[in-house]
């Protein structure tokens, strides 16, 4: 049984102030002392970097479209080991999900899931005395969904606070809390959403430490505490990497050892470079988890610095981010891009993702990537999001072909071509195409997916990694 104290902060829609209130409640209960444990509903990876910088804490994502349902608890009981309270933003509306697929990988699912008492966050900027009708609408549709109370966002006056007050006291609804508008705890934003952590940080410091004074000023923090008490304990055992890579069976899980093939110094162990720093900040806290469990040595470099590979790298993990913020920079790490492409032809494997794949690419936006891929990338007005399910078409470092797995798009950027001669997935459900590269060692696709689904990935890129000469 596992009975940390929780909530989770839903809205009615995007854009109602979830990120602004969960943060600065992850903030404000830290700075009480507590070990808050930050959560994400959905497969966002911008909005947990908020969540780490407020808690110290990795922020971990809940998504029970990638993951599956049945994962959701074990990876929320992994995430919030030790912890006193844990807090879960929301995605989208409460009730919103995948397109098509019912309560699927909703915030609602998410909250009963977890038996999570549910925090509303309303922008009340237009509206009175129909917050109430709002309020009640939102509480009645899923009776299986417990709304523990609201906090109001974008409150004008002390009148208009008053007239909200009173309406949702008649519904009986309680009030958790009343935020004014303050537009200098606001983020900046571009094209896929905030700007991240990394880009910001100084100015993320200072926006996440004035949303934990905004919200210490006016939200009922005890309350709030004692309503995350209330959640009752779930029955399930915590998600472990190690636990996951065994139930999956052997493999080619890499031991420690003097002989140990391509020794990361000295150590037994293959060093899989991971590629960080502010052009690459979307990554899943289990995958890096995952590839130390299969045996590997992780190691993280910066592309927008580091000139060289780290040292006895046999294998290299790009992920998402913004490769075409930073377009010139990494052009101009001539021997980075050198080095990467120096790997590929050696055959060492390569698993990238949306923004590797566009980092390996020839080019993008007119400036030269690491020419790994035979394809040249640019910004596109349109942005191509949604859940895609994918089957590996060919065999590569990553996956057996037929190995399936549920992704996510998010980019507005194109690759020309969408897909090499030998792609690496074919998209099954709503599209039906096949998309990205598999060449030698390399695997480069713009779908997101997260290991926790098939650990084996990570422990077949590791065996890749290991049996390097």
């Amino acid at each position: 049984m596992f009975g940390v104290p929780r909530l989770v902060i839903a809205a009615p829609s995007s854009g109602s102030g979830k990120t602004t209130v969960a943060t600065g409640l992850m903030a404000a209960f830290t700075g009480r002392g507590l070990a808050v444990s930050p959560h994400k509903a959905g497969p966002d990876y911008i909005d947990p970097g908020y969540h780490a910088l407020a808690t110290g804490r990795p922020g971990r994502n809940l998504d029970a479209y990638l993951c599956g349902p049945e994962l959701v608890a074990p990876l929320f009981a992994h995430g919030a080991a030790g912890c006193d309270l844990a807090i879960v933003e929301g995605v989208m509306g409460l009730y919103d999900g995948a397109a098509g697929r019912g309560e699927l990988a909703s915030t609602a699912q998410v909250a009963k899931l977890l038996r999570a008492p549910v925090v509303l966050v309303v922008d009340a900027s237009s509206q009175s005395r129909s917050v109430a009708a709002l309020v009640h609408g939102f509480a009645s549709f899923d009776p299986q969904v417990r709304l523990g109370g609201v906090i109001l966002n974008k409150v004008g006056s002390d009148r208009h606070e008053a007239m909200l007050r009173e309406a949702l006291e008649e519904a009986g609804t309680t009030v958790l809390g009343v935020l004014r508008r303050a537009p200098q705890v606001s983020a900046p934003s571009r094209h896929l959403g905030l700007v991240p952590v990394a880009e910001r940080r100084a100015d993320a410091v200072a926006s996440v430490a004035a949303l934990a004074e905004q919200v210490r000023a006016g939200c009922d923090l005890e309350a709030l505490l004692a309503l995350a008490r209330s959640a009752p304990a779930l029955d399930c055992a915590a998600w472990s990497p190690e636990g996951a890579l065994a139930a999956v069976g052997t493999g080619a899980t890499v031991t420690a050892g003097a002989d140990g093939p391509a020794a990361g110094r000295g150590s037994g162990r293959p060093v899989v470079a991971v590629a960080g720093g502010a052009a690459f900040t979307f990554s899943y806290a289990e995958h890096t988890e995952l590839l130390a469990a299969a045996g590997a040595e992780v190691v993280t470099f910066d592309p927008l610095r580091d000139e060289q590979l780290p040292e006895h790298t046999a294998g290299l993990v790009i992920g998402g981010g913004f490769p075409e913020v930073y377009a010139p920079e990494l052009a101009a790490n001539e021997p980075l891009r050198k080095a990467v492409a120096d790997f590929a032809a050696a055959g060492g494997p390569i698993a990238a993702e949306c923004a590797g794949l566009l980092y390996l690419a020839r080019s993008l936006d007119g400036k030269p990537m690491c020419g790994v891929l035979d394809a040249d990338a640019r910004m596109s007005e349109r942005l191509t999001l949604g859940y895609r399910e994918a089957v590996a078409v060919s065999d590569s470092s990553l996956a057996a072909a037929g190995t399936r797995l549920r992704g996510h798009e998010f980019h507005r950027t194109v690759i020309e071509p969408g897909a090499g001669d030998t792609p690496a997935w074919g998209f099954t459900h709503s599209e039906r195409r096949v998309e990205g590269f598999v060449r030698q060692g390399v695997h480069a696709s713009y779908l997101h997916t997260h290991w926790a689904a098939e650990p084996s990935v990570a422990r077949r890129f590791t065996g890749a990694a290991a049996s390097r000469p």
